[in-house]
């Protein structure tokens, strides 16, 4: 199967990466001198890493296709979006794959970033919360001045507060502990928390390890609109600097996000094997082969990210205004997309 998956990404990018190489970026130079390619391309993500890094990763697509230019692809995992996305800002990182609430953050601070495209918008929301089996807790009303695990500054805590917001409850209302999933399962297990809030992968491990109860789903009884895009943001720097890298690395993930639509079952066992998640929680996921993994920056994705930063400014999650019309960048998707036409 791995010989099967390997083959078939190889032929699909190396059409790819013939198009890259004869179809440059128009009105960009079409070959690199020495001083204008970077040495290195150093690219985030939330541990254990989006979709799409995470094949990216596995598969070494994008190692391959910079090779022939004598650059280096790094990729590295941060435990929570808020690192990655002052290592962006700061210049540390040139691309992050993360979700939404950092990288709004890191916008409104008035940063040199670009958001260039989605790393995915599934549109259910993976954000669950579980006790330990013998908890008398059953509801969100029973956390009120309990002890709640999750990592401050993630779609999680934003969904947290969301959902006790629909329970007239806040994050003030209890007791807030900021523990990634490594911590805040044993905290858990000791009983040193009362409850932990993260994605449904991790989750399901402990539930069907035995070592928690659900006991509340935000895919399930949350409100359909607090599914809000993942991004995928470029250091401002860079992007003036290297215009032409930008368009060829939203390029190959344009490729990638249809190579995974056409290909599910070989897709969720490379997530399933690379993160260690269940298979029944990530099928639950990506439920009907849908991976929504598409990075067009539409209207409706503006809107929900304006509606996501909105709340997050009303629950003091979020200082400053975003200002979308410097913020958001279409021209590196634009490109992208005409480089994926010339490989087909």
């Amino acid at each position: 199967m791995a010989r099967t998956v390997r083959s078939s990404l190889r032929r699909t990018f190396l059409k790819l990466a013939l198009a890259l190489s004869v179809a440059p970026l128009v009105g960009y130079a079409p070959a690199f001198a020495d001083s204008a390619k970077p040495d290195t391309i150093r690219i985030g993500s939330t541990a254990p890493g989006h979709l799409k890094f995470i094949l990216f990763r596995s598969k070494k697509i994008l190692e391959e296709e910079f090779a022939k230019d004598g650059i280096k692809v790094e990729l590295t995992t941060f435990d929570g979006g808020s690192a990655a996305s002052v290592a962006l800002g700061s210049g540390a990182l040139d691309f992050t794959y993360i979700g939404n609430n950092p990288s709004l953050r890191l916008a409104a601070t008035g940063a040199d970033v670009k958001l260039i495209g989605l790393s995915s918008w599934v549109r259910s929301n993976e954000t669950q919360i579980v006790v330990r089996p013998d908890s008398p807790i059953q509801k969100l009303e029973d956390l009120k001045g309990k002890k709640v695990a999750y990592l401050s500054g993630t779609v999680r805590h934003s969904t947290f507060a969301k959902a006790l917001k629909s329970v007239n409850l806040g994050i003030a209302d209890v007791e807030s502990l900021n523990l990634g999933i490594e911590n805040s399962g044993p905290a858990l297990a000791r009983g040193d928390v009362d409850a932990i809030v993260e994605s449904n992968g991790p989750v399901q491990k402990l539930v069907d390890a035995g070592q928690a109860r659900l006991i509340y789903d935000a895919g399930v009884s949350g409100n359909p609109e607090w599914a809000v895009p993942h991004l995928l943001s470029v250091n401002g720097e860079f992007a003036r600097k290297y215009p032409e890298i930008v368009a060829r690395v939203l390029a190959v993930d344009l490729a990638l996000s249809r190579w995974v639509d056409a290909n599910p079952e070989e897709t969720i066992n490379i997530f399933v094997k690379e993160t260690g998640n269940s298979e029944a929680a990530v099928r639950s996921t990506y439920a009907n082969g849908q991976f929504w993994q598409n990075p067009e920056i539409t209207d409706e994705a503006v809107r929900a990210l304006q509606g996501e930063e909105a709340f997050m400014a009303e629950a003091g999650l979020l200082k400053g205004k975003v200002d979308y019309d410097s913020w958001v960048d279409r021209s590196y998707y634009n490109a992208a997309v005409k480089k994926v036409a010339a490989s087909n």
